[in-house]
């Protein structure tokens, strides 16, 4: 029986977060420091554990049939590699930033300076686009560092909060591109490896959608019910169940946890009450 390839990251930012939604996936696999490669015991697939920025070269090769890394790295690295599937979590910027010091006018300001970065090729397009002339010296590794030690003027790196950036004197000037964790695919699996692969994304968006939503229970006064449903339309239409008491139901649904507070507002405001909220492990659409 053909296994999928899975190459996802050894160590660093992404790997905690993606072997923990393989897991929610329900693929059961042993990881390690020292291991380079595991079979998931119920699912057809092999982990095989990469240098992140190995990764999108393994997937092009074929050695691996898929991938999991940030999009930044798929961009820098231009492989002939195709997205799947973005993945909603670490979620970060590719910035330009220039010492706290500096008046910043926009990007004229980099005309004829040095930018030290990690991502040349990301760069070059950024100046490219801007019709901007400048150096790009690439460094791996302490890119925060160098306009401090006179090795450039600017810097192009990863942004999640912008502390490091403000330990080091410099402020974010330019978003570059924006980035997540993505699953990217070798662009020729076999017939029965996209089935496979088919099957893995079903069950990541079925995790993802859960955890973007919650389980809504309250009781309502039955003359409140329409009301509160306008507010709670859930997948198709909240559930209505009458209660003992009489004059009440309970309702249940699932509101968007980005809408939650605003929604639980309205409800109260229209009287619901013994308001209950539950995360949704699983969410089949």
């Amino acid at each position: 029986m053909e296994k999928l390839r899975i190459a996802i990251q050894k160590s660093g930012r992404l790997q905690e977060k993606t072997t923990a939604l393989l897991r929610e996936c329900g693929l059961a696999f042993t990881n390690g420091p020292n291991r380079l490669k595991a079979d998931a015991r119920n699912f057809p697939a092999e982990l095989l554990y990469l240098r992140d920025d190995d990764i999108p070269q393994y997937v092009e090769d074929g050695v691996a049939d898929i991938g999991i890394v940030g999009e930044n790295v798929f961009i820098e690295k231009n492989k002939d590699i195709k997205i799947k599937e973005k993945l909603d979590f670490a979620k970060c910027r590719l910035s330009i930033a220039v010492p706290k010091s500096v008046e910043y006018s926009g990007t004229e300001y980099l005309n004829g300076k040095k930018i030290a970065t990690s991502y040349p090729f990301i760069v070059n397009q950024f100046l490219e686009k801007n019709n901007v002339k400048a150096e790009i010296h690439e460094i791996s590794g302490s890119v925060e560092i160098a306009p401090g030690i006179g090795l450039a003027d600017a810097i192009c790196d990863i942004v999640s909060t912008g502390s490091t950036l403000l330990g080091n004197g410099l402020k974010e000037v330019e978003t570059v591109i924006l980035s997540e964790a993505i699953l990217v695919a070798h662009n020729d699996l076999s017939t029965a490896k996209q089935q496979i692969l088919d099957k893995l994304i079903f069950r990541i968006k079925a995790v993802n959608t859960a955890k973007n939503n919650k389980y809504l229970l309250l009781n309502s006064p039955n003359h409140a019910i329409e009301a509160i449903t306008n507010v709670l339309p859930g997948m198709r239409s909240p559930t209505v169940t009458p209660l003992k008491e009489e004059g009440w139901s309970s309702l249940h649904s699932v509101v968007n946890e980005d809408d939650f507070w605003d929604k639980i507002d309205q409800l109260k405001e229209l009287g619901a009450q013994g308001i209950l909220v539950i995360p949704i492990e699983k969410m089949i659409l």
